[in-house]
């Protein structure tokens, strides 16, 4: 398998255009959240932050705007495309504070000890050796640096009513995630891992909401879905004639107005290098 392959398989959720789209997407509706953990973090200006998996826009601009001029943020971002729309984002925005460099969170190669702040966003939950995401974070920061990171689980994510179709649907979702490594539940275990790395002072915020008729993410499941539906069915998971079934009383049951739709559960923590 080629290099470019083996990238989009470590990404849960694949580099298409759509995905690319939602994630621009995902940037500005998660904006508030993001805003609130750093003025709680008690980001400083002149500080030196940098945002792992930024993908096309991350939270590049509201670091940039906290750390100011004296400071900088550097992206690291391992899908190309997203990279290119990153630096697009950042060059039409006039951000000069912000460094963008192709990367593996893994390992980025940058020195260690180098950052204020390290932040990841919706990083574990999308790929495979979090504990070695977790260790490059530790190793970025300088000591008594904030490591940061704003998690999701999977465990509240329904629909009510219930519906036979999502339900079978997540069964399939949950296989070919776990058959790439990746932990769909990882929210929960994030002030764990943290801990476990040797932070302290580590503190745990959870969000959750309700997607109304009309709300952007209302049908995120469904979107994850058709991203991966070519995965899915490659490794033969679920026929294509059941997959097509469920997708459309799926799509039916989330246009109704009367259904509810809960989010995942967030997990904002952080915590300190001694």
């Amino acid at each position: 398998m080629v290099a470019a392959e083996q990238t989009q398989r470590l990404y849960l959720l694949g580099h298409s255009y759509d995905e690319e789209r939602r994630l621009s997407r995902q940037a500005e509706e998660l904006r508030q959240e993001s805003a609130r953990l750093f003025d709680r973090i008690g980001v400083q200006e002149g500080s030196r932050a940098i945002d792992l998996g930024c993908g096309p826009q991350g939270v590049l601009d509201l670091l940039s705007e906290r750390v100011g001029a004296t400071g900088h943020v550097t992206g690291v971002e391992r899908n190309r495309e997203s990279l290119a729309t990153a630096r697009r984002f950042v060059a039409d925005r006039a951000l000069q504070n912000v460094t963008l460099l192709e990367g593996d969170a893994t390992a980025t190669g940058i020195p260690e000890a180098s950052f204020d702040l390290v932040h990841a966003r919706l990083v574990l939950v999308n790929v495979p050796h979090v504990e070695a995401v977790v260790r490059e974070m530790v190793r970025l920061a300088r000591p008594g640096g904030a490591i940061a990171s704003h998690e999701a689980d999977y465990l509240p994510h329904r629909c009510d009513p219930a519906l036979r179709a999502w339900d079978r649907l997540f069964e399939v979702f949950r296989e070919y995630s776990a058959a790439g490594g990746i932990d769909l539940f990882v929210g929960r275990r994030t002030h764990r891992l943290f801990r476990e790395a040797g932070l302290t002072d580590i503190e745990v915020i959870p969000l959750i909401h309700v997607y109304p008729k009309g709300h952007n993410r209302r049908m995120i499941f469904y979107q994850f879905l058709e991203n991966v539906r070519d995965r899915i069915l490659e490794q033969e998971l679920i026929a294509e004639s059941e997959f097509c079934e469920l997708m459309a009383e799926l799509k039916e049951h989330l246009d109704k107005p009367d259904t509810l739709v809960v989010s995942h559960l967030f997990f904002q923590v952080w915590g300190r290098k001694p």
